[in-house]
């Protein structure tokens, strides 16, 4: 096989404190029945998510409280830490590789301030080189893991030889907010969970999958689809504009288009790899690709296992398409606040 940036390895992990979507109903219910009129209404998104249990970095009676900035923050530079380390430990496992092998570090995490950033935090524990090279990049949302694969791939094509960590982490229960009163918060309060997914690029002759192209398409004035508000209490939640319809019209040209810089079609896709960012998002990926109802399983069962984790999420049916058999040619998408789309082809290891 020739050497070419290869994806030699991936590691997920998710912190300790299991919410069940029952819980988190029953506990929306308790922090806003008596004060949002609307809520009843809203409340069914807790069924029709299609989700059955996320994890949190702390138990859910803590997201009851009213906590500031802070703690908030506080408690992501702890979780996100932690699930870093976690991650990295198990993708560097599983690439046959020490800490010490790592010549770039790229993390992504949009949920939380950290300076020093996570990987300077964890870098004792796991064992780093000092002259490591650290990348930390922000804001990217639910398209992060996979512009980071992009990012990372590039970065191990510019200096072969070299290894490269990506982590993606993010703590999105932190949002939820007892003080907001809003659609897009009980929204968030249904479908977030906290997790982390890591992966091992390098330039080689072996590896799980070749990292063939990437691209990216952003949309004119649709800053208002997606993002963070901020504010004392913390970060807060936007979802301004229905996001599956938005997805319906839209995603296939962007598709096309960043395939034709490579010479691709969508005829040249085995597989769509997307970020199963709700039940509904599903739905509407799978209408605009022309996909099958129920063609994006692996999507709905990380959804339903995990909730909408951010920018890992898609890393996660990464790693169940890749446990099953990846077929010749998958195309890794996720959407995220710009309001963008990413994508990433990988061919099947020979």
């Amino acid at each position: 096989m020739m050497e070419s940036v290869k994806l030699v390895s991936i590691g997920t992990a998710v912190p300790p404190y299991i919410i069940d979507q029952r819980d988190a109903a029953r506990a929306s219910h308790k922090a806003f029945s008596s004060r949002f009129a609307d809520f009843e209404r809203l409340a069914k998104v807790f069924e029709s998510s299609g989700i059955r249990r996320r994890y949190g970095v702390r138990p859910i009676d803590w997201y009851l409280q009213t906590s500031g900035w802070p703690d908030r923050n506080n408690a992501y530079i702890e979780g996100a830490s932690a699930l870093f380390a976690s991650a990295a430990a198990k993708a560097l496992e599983a690439a046959h590789i020490c800490a010490a092998d790592v010549d770039t570090i790229v993390t992504v995490s949009s949920t939380g301030i950290a300076t020093p950033s996570l990987e300077a935090r964890v870098s004792r524990q796991l064992g780093f080189r000092d002259d490591v090279e650290r990348v930390p990049v922000f804001g990217l949302g639910c398209a992060g893991g996979v512009s980071g694969v992009s990012i990372a791939s590039r970065l191990a094509a510019s200096r072969p030889g070299t290894v490269v960590l990506l982590v993606a982490v993010e703590t999105c229960t932190l949002a939820f907010r007892m003080d907001k009163l809003t659609k897009a918060n009980i929204v968030a309060t249904a479908l977030f969970g906290d997790g982390a997914a890591a992966c091992v690029l390098r330039v080689t002759d072996h590896g799980l999958a070749e990292v063939e192209m990437s691209g990216q398409h952003t949309w004119p004035d649709t800053l208002d689809i997606m993002g963070w508000s901020v504010d004392p209490e913390g970060l807060g939640v936007i979802f301004d504009r229905a996001i599956p319809p938005f997805a319906e019209t839209n995603i296939q040209p962007a598709i096309a288009s960043i395939l034709a810089r490579s010479s691709l079609t969508t005829d040249d896709i085995d597989r769509f790899a997307c970020h199963p960012g709700g039940a509904k998002v599903i739905d509407a990926l799978e209408t605009a690709l022309d996909l099958g109802q129920g063609t994006l399983n692996h999507e709905r069962d990380v959804l339903s296992d995990y909730g909408n984790m951010s920018s890992p999420t898609a890393l996660f049916v990464l790693d169940r398409l890749i446990s099953t058999g990846l077929p010749r040619r998958t195309l890794l998408t996720a959407m995220g606040p710009g309001f963008t789309l990413s994508c990433v082809s990988l061919k099947a290891a020979a």
